[in-house]
């Protein structure tokens, strides 16, 4: 499967403002909903963990992600897709194996977006 094939999304910057700053367009909202989509499944959330706790610009192998799961190869693989689809991750063929990383600054977008300002004289 080529790079080619895949239409990544989630990699404008400028994709949404804070969750509390302004409402969403359809296009943001459709586009942020094409990633919360992918992570809310419990198999693609677990592999986005297991994938991002490698640390920044850690890579990890497939072979070391499919062992944790009881499921088949090609099902890990269509998981591990469908996050790329949503413009999560990135990969790698080297060989015989796969090496899969989280892509940069992806995250602290998620996280941005999810923050909202704390009001002034407001305790955590």
């Amino acid at each position: 499967m080529s790079k080619q094939e895949l239409e990544v999304i989630g990699q404008d910057t400028a994709c949404c403002p804070g969750l509390s700053a302004a409402p969403l367009d359809e296009n943001q909202a459709a586009e942020l909903a094409k990633v919360f989509k992918a992570l809310g499944d419990p198999v693609r959330l677990r592999l986005m963990s297991m994938i991002a706790s490698h640390g920044e610009g850690g890579e990890v192998c497939v072979c070391e992600l499919t062992p944790a799961f009881d499921l088949s190869q090609p099902t890990i693989s269509h998981h591990l897709k469908l996050l790329r689809q949503a413009g999560l991750i990135d990969c790698e063929r080297r060989g015989t194996w796969v090496y899969y990383w989280v892509l940069p600054g992806v995250l602290d977008k998620l996280a941005a977006f999810l923050t909202t300002a704390q009001p002034a004289g407001a305790s955590a």
